[in-house]
Protein backbone atom coordinates (compact mmCIF):
# COMPACT_ATOMS: atom_id res chain seq x y z
CA UNK A 1 0.00 0.00 0.00
CA UNK A 2 1.23 3.24 -1.37
CA UNK A 3 1.52 6.27 1.51
CA UNK A 4 1.14 9.95 0.66
CA UNK A 5 1.31 12.86 3.03
CA UNK A 6 -0.82 16.17 2.59
CA UNK A 7 1.35 19.10 4.13
CA UNK A 8 0.48 22.58 5.72
CA UNK A 9 3.47 24.40 4.00
CA UNK A 10 6.37 24.14 1.71
CA UNK A 11 8.78 24.46 4.79
CA UNK A 12 7.61 21.15 6.18
CA UNK A 13 8.73 19.48 3.19
CA UNK A 14 12.05 20.83 3.20
CA UNK A 15 12.32 19.68 7.12
CA UNK A 16 10.54 16.12 5.98
CA UNK A 17 13.72 15.57 3.11
CA UNK A 18 15.81 14.97 5.73
CA UNK A 19 13.84 12.23 7.16
CA UNK A 20 13.67 8.45 6.36
CA UNK A 21 9.89 8.82 5.64
CA UNK A 22 9.16 8.45 1.80
CA UNK A 23 8.72 11.37 -0.20
CA UNK A 24 5.43 11.68 -2.45
CA UNK A 25 3.92 14.59 -0.57
CA UNK A 26 1.01 17.02 -2.11
CA UNK A 27 0.99 20.77 -0.16
CA UNK A 28 -1.52 22.67 0.92
CA UNK A 29 -0.70 25.90 -0.37
CA UNK A 30 -3.35 28.12 0.62
CA UNK A 31 -5.11 30.47 3.15
CA UNK A 32 -9.03 29.57 4.04
CA UNK A 33 -8.53 31.19 7.30
CA UNK A 34 -9.28 34.57 5.20
CA UNK A 35 -11.67 35.65 2.20
CA UNK A 36 -14.29 34.45 0.29
CA UNK A 37 -15.12 31.05 0.23
CA UNK A 38 -18.55 30.47 -1.39
CA UNK A 39 -18.75 29.22 -5.36
CA UNK A 40 -21.50 27.29 -6.70
CA UNK A 41 -19.16 24.38 -7.68
CA UNK A 42 -15.15 23.53 -7.10
CA UNK A 43 -14.36 25.74 -10.75
CA UNK A 44 -16.06 28.84 -9.68
CA UNK A 45 -14.23 28.10 -5.99
CA UNK A 46 -11.20 28.45 -7.42
CA UNK A 47 -11.64 31.48 -9.33
CA UNK A 48 -13.26 33.38 -6.25
CA UNK A 49 -9.84 31.99 -4.27
CA UNK A 50 -7.76 33.23 -6.49
CA UNK A 51 -8.77 36.68 -7.26
CA UNK A 52 -8.81 36.89 -3.26
CA UNK A 53 -5.15 35.61 -3.09
CA UNK A 54 -4.23 37.69 -6.26
CA UNK A 55 -5.20 41.07 -4.05
CA UNK A 56 -4.22 39.65 -1.02
CA UNK A 57 -0.69 38.05 -1.62
CA UNK A 58 -0.28 40.79 -4.89
CA UNK A 59 0.57 37.16 -7.06
CA UNK A 60 -0.38 36.31 -10.63
CA UNK A 61 -3.91 34.11 -10.56
CA UNK A 62 -1.85 32.31 -13.04
CA UNK A 63 0.69 31.50 -9.92
CA UNK A 64 -2.17 30.58 -7.89
CA UNK A 65 -2.96 27.82 -10.17
CA UNK A 66 0.09 26.60 -11.00
CA UNK A 67 1.17 26.81 -7.44
CA UNK A 68 -1.98 25.91 -5.56
CA UNK A 69 -5.10 24.43 -7.75
CA UNK A 70 -2.26 22.05 -9.95
CA UNK A 71 -1.07 20.91 -6.29
CA UNK A 72 -4.18 20.02 -4.73
CA UNK A 73 -5.93 18.50 -7.73
CA UNK A 74 -2.83 15.86 -7.19
CA UNK A 75 -5.37 14.64 -4.52
CA UNK A 76 -7.70 13.72 -7.36
CA UNK A 77 -4.86 11.22 -8.70
CA UNK A 78 -4.17 9.40 -5.39
CA UNK A 79 -4.71 5.59 -6.07
CA UNK A 80 -7.74 3.94 -4.19
CA UNK A 81 -6.47 2.13 -0.90
CA UNK A 82 -3.52 4.60 -0.54
CA UNK A 83 -2.63 5.84 3.10
CA UNK A 84 -2.64 9.57 3.07
CA UNK A 85 -1.42 11.46 6.40
CA UNK A 86 -2.60 15.02 6.93
CA UNK A 87 0.55 16.94 8.01
CA UNK A 88 -1.73 19.61 10.01
CA UNK A 89 -0.84 21.94 12.65
CA UNK A 90 -3.67 22.69 15.84
CA UNK A 91 -4.22 26.27 15.07
CA UNK A 92 -6.69 27.40 13.73
CA UNK A 93 -5.24 28.64 10.26
CA UNK A 94 -3.85 24.78 9.85
CA UNK A 95 -7.28 23.24 11.21
CA UNK A 96 -9.38 25.44 8.21
CA UNK A 97 -7.04 24.14 5.37
CA UNK A 98 -6.97 20.43 6.91
CA UNK A 99 -11.33 20.45 7.13
CA UNK A 100 -11.28 21.50 3.08
CA UNK A 101 -8.22 19.35 2.51
CA UNK A 102 -10.55 16.35 4.16
CA UNK A 103 -13.69 17.31 2.15
CA UNK A 104 -12.17 16.64 -1.02
CA UNK A 105 -10.73 13.65 0.33
CA UNK A 106 -14.06 12.37 1.74
CA UNK A 107 -14.99 12.34 -2.06
CA UNK A 108 -12.38 8.99 -2.80
CA UNK A 109 -14.01 6.76 0.18
CA UNK A 110 -11.40 4.43 -0.93
CA UNK A 111 -8.28 5.80 0.79
CA UNK A 112 -7.25 5.25 4.68
CA UNK A 113 -6.57 8.28 5.71
CA UNK A 114 -4.42 9.37 8.95
CA UNK A 115 -3.44 12.64 11.23
CA UNK A 116 -0.16 13.36 12.19
CA UNK A 117 0.19 15.43 14.94
CA UNK A 118 3.26 17.96 16.01
CA UNK A 119 5.00 16.29 19.09
CA UNK A 120 4.35 18.57 21.70
CA UNK A 121 6.25 18.89 24.95
CA UNK A 122 4.04 20.83 26.77
CA UNK A 123 0.65 22.88 26.60
CA UNK A 124 2.18 25.97 26.32
CA UNK A 125 3.91 25.06 23.45
CA UNK A 126 0.51 23.48 21.68
CA UNK A 127 0.12 26.12 18.47
CA UNK A 128 3.78 26.08 17.78
CA UNK A 129 3.69 23.41 15.24
CA UNK A 130 6.10 20.96 13.38
CA UNK A 131 8.46 24.59 12.80
CA UNK A 132 11.28 23.55 15.31
CA UNK A 133 10.72 19.82 15.28
CA UNK A 134 14.03 17.72 14.45
CA UNK A 135 14.02 14.77 11.83
CA UNK A 136 13.72 12.08 14.90
CA UNK A 137 10.72 14.52 16.32
CA UNK A 138 9.22 14.37 12.61
CA UNK A 139 9.71 10.41 12.59
CA UNK A 140 8.16 9.92 16.01
CA UNK A 141 5.03 11.58 14.64
CA UNK A 142 4.48 9.96 11.79
CA UNK A 143 4.99 6.61 13.26
CA UNK A 144 2.10 7.81 16.53
CA UNK A 145 -0.14 8.87 13.15
CA UNK A 146 -3.95 8.03 14.19
CA UNK A 147 -6.12 6.76 11.58
CA UNK A 148 -9.39 8.84 10.90
CA UNK A 149 -12.34 6.72 11.44
CA UNK A 150 -15.61 7.19 8.78
CA UNK A 151 -17.35 9.18 11.52
CA UNK A 152 -13.90 11.50 11.67
CA UNK A 153 -14.04 12.07 7.98
CA UNK A 154 -17.62 13.21 8.22
CA UNK A 155 -16.89 15.48 10.76
CA UNK A 156 -14.18 17.28 8.70
CA UNK A 157 -15.99 17.61 5.90
CA UNK A 158 -18.91 19.14 8.26
CA UNK A 159 -16.86 21.31 9.78
CA UNK A 160 -15.46 22.53 6.18
CA UNK A 161 -19.26 22.79 5.20
CA UNK A 162 -19.92 25.06 8.65
CA UNK A 163 -16.97 26.96 8.36
CA UNK A 164 -17.44 27.94 4.38
CA UNK A 165 -21.22 28.93 5.21
CA UNK A 166 -20.17 31.02 8.21
CA UNK A 167 -22.31 29.08 10.37
CA UNK A 168 -20.80 29.70 14.19
CA UNK A 169 -23.83 27.88 15.82
CA UNK A 170 -23.41 24.80 14.13
CA UNK A 171 -19.50 25.09 14.08
CA UNK A 172 -20.16 25.60 17.74
CA UNK A 173 -22.12 22.12 17.67
CA UNK A 174 -19.60 20.23 15.81
CA UNK A 175 -17.17 21.32 18.18
CA UNK A 176 -17.98 19.15 20.80
CA UNK A 177 -16.91 16.19 19.03
CA UNK A 178 -14.94 13.95 20.92
CA UNK A 179 -12.50 12.52 18.36
CA UNK A 180 -8.58 11.46 19.07
CA UNK A 181 -8.25 13.24 15.37
CA UNK A 182 -9.05 16.87 16.46
CA UNK A 183 -7.33 18.40 18.86
CA UNK A 184 -8.22 21.02 21.10
CA UNK A 185 -11.32 21.98 18.35
CA UNK A 186 -13.59 23.50 21.20
CA UNK A 187 -10.97 25.78 21.84
CA UNK A 188 -10.06 26.53 18.28
CA UNK A 189 -13.98 26.85 17.02
CA UNK A 190 -14.55 29.20 19.44
CA UNK A 191 -11.59 31.86 18.57
CA UNK A 192 -12.88 31.64 15.56
CA UNK A 193 -16.39 32.80 16.46
CA UNK A 194 -14.81 35.44 18.26
CA UNK A 195 -13.71 37.15 15.40
CA UNK A 196 -17.03 38.15 15.22
CA UNK A 197 -18.11 39.36 18.31
CA UNK A 198 -22.67 40.20 18.19
CA UNK A 199 -21.82 43.74 19.15
CA UNK A 200 -20.16 44.81 16.48
CA UNK A 201 -17.29 45.43 18.52
CA UNK A 202 -13.67 44.65 17.38
CA UNK A 203 -12.80 40.92 16.73
CA UNK A 204 -10.68 39.35 19.16
CA UNK A 205 -7.93 39.69 16.99
CA UNK A 206 -8.13 43.46 16.31
CA UNK A 207 -8.66 43.96 19.86
CA UNK A 208 -5.40 42.05 20.86
CA UNK A 209 -3.70 44.05 18.36
CA UNK A 210 -4.95 47.10 19.40
CA UNK A 211 -4.47 46.65 22.94
CA UNK A 212 -0.46 46.03 21.93
CA UNK A 213 -0.17 48.64 20.20
CA UNK A 214 -1.77 51.21 22.98
CA UNK A 215 -0.03 49.12 25.97
CA UNK A 216 3.26 47.91 24.18
CA UNK A 217 4.88 49.25 21.49
CA UNK A 218 3.55 50.85 18.53
CA UNK A 219 6.36 49.08 16.33
CA UNK A 220 4.96 46.11 13.68
CA UNK A 221 7.46 43.55 14.49
CA UNK A 222 7.38 43.81 18.52
CA UNK A 223 3.58 43.61 18.54
CA UNK A 224 3.57 40.87 15.65
CA UNK A 225 6.13 38.82 18.03
CA UNK A 226 3.95 39.67 21.20
CA UNK A 227 0.58 38.60 19.02
CA UNK A 228 2.24 35.43 18.06
CA UNK A 229 3.04 34.64 21.46
CA UNK A 230 -0.40 35.82 22.89
CA UNK A 231 -2.89 34.34 20.32
CA UNK A 232 -0.88 31.44 18.51
CA UNK A 233 -4.18 29.43 18.59
CA UNK A 234 -4.78 31.79 14.74
CA UNK A 235 -1.64 30.93 13.47
CA UNK A 236 -1.51 34.02 11.86
CA UNK A 237 1.31 34.93 9.68
CA UNK A 238 3.00 38.24 9.45
CA UNK A 239 0.88 39.29 6.46
CA UNK A 240 -2.51 38.64 8.34
CA UNK A 241 -1.25 40.80 11.30
CA UNK A 242 -0.07 43.49 9.43
CA UNK A 243 -3.49 44.29 7.94
CA UNK A 244 -5.34 44.33 11.32
CA UNK A 245 -2.21 46.82 12.52
CA UNK A 246 -2.12 49.09 9.29
CA UNK A 247 -5.68 49.53 10.09
CA UNK A 248 -5.52 50.36 13.55
CA UNK A 249 -2.96 52.59 12.68
CA UNK A 250 -4.93 55.13 11.32
CA UNK A 251 -6.90 55.10 13.97
CA UNK A 252 -4.48 56.18 16.25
Amino acid sequence: MSTYHILNGDCLAVQLRDTKINQDFIVCRECLIEGPLIAENPDDFWDVRAKFISDYFNVSTAEYYSKTVTELQKIDALPDYSEVCLWFENDLFCQTNMWFTISILSKKPGLKLFRVFPTIESKADRWKGFGGSTSERLEQSFSTKIQFSPDDIESGKNLWIAYQNGDLKKLHELSKTQSNCFEYLEEVCQAHSDRFPSDHALGRPERVVSELINTYSKEFQEVFSAFSEREGIYGFGDLQVKNMYDKLMQQH
